[in-house]
């Protein structure tokens, strides 16, 4: 198969451990491979992307699964192109039972570029997107704490939403 990334990485992402397998395209069809395992601490998330860059990997393929890729996606940003692959298609193929197993798997998929990527929006789309939802939760959560002050003078036979359409209003 014609090798569309000659040096790439997959990832196994999980809360407490990233395990990568980098590979090399090398002449006549080889392939040369390493694999490490890194904590999701910082230090460690740093040493990740050091090592990425050392290796010269220009694309890193992960699953979507949860939010544990997210920080080191977010890092690695602008140093190489992350592809977020459907999780259901990576766990539909059986026999791989290990972590080392699976990021090897994922690194060989990508090379040829055989993953397909989730859609990933630019770092302000993002920004904004959870901007706009800590928005609504912090509204729902305005209106909860009306409806309980509201609750609570009812209870006290204190009719004041009879005669005040807004109870927290002047």
């Amino acid at each position: 198969m014609e090798v569309l990334y000659p040096c790439c990485c997959g990832w196994d992402v999980h809360k407490n451990s990233i395990t990568a397998c980098v590979l090399w395209a090398e002449a006549k069809g080889a392939v040369r491979k390493q694999k490490r395992r890194f904590g999701t601490f910082t230090p460690e998330r740093l040493s990740l992307a050091d090592w990425l860059h050392a290796c010269g990997v220009t694309h890193v393929a992960l699953a979507s699964t949860g939010v544990y890729g997210k920080p080191v996606g977010n890092m690695l940003e602008g140093q190489c192109e992350i592809v977020l692959v459907n999780a259901p298609h990576l766990q539909a193929v059986p026999g791989r039972k290990t972590d080392q197993k699976d990021s090897e798997w994922i690194a060989d998929l990508l090379q040829p570029g055989l993953w397909r990527g989730s859609f990933v929006p630019p770092r302000g789309t993002r920004e904004l997107g959870d901007l706009t939802r800590y928005r609504v939760s912090l509204t729902e959560e305005c209106n909860r704490i009306a409806n309980r002050i509201q609750k609570v003078l009812e209870d006290a036979n204190i009719k004041l939403a009879s005669v005040a359409t807004d109870a927290l209003g002047a």
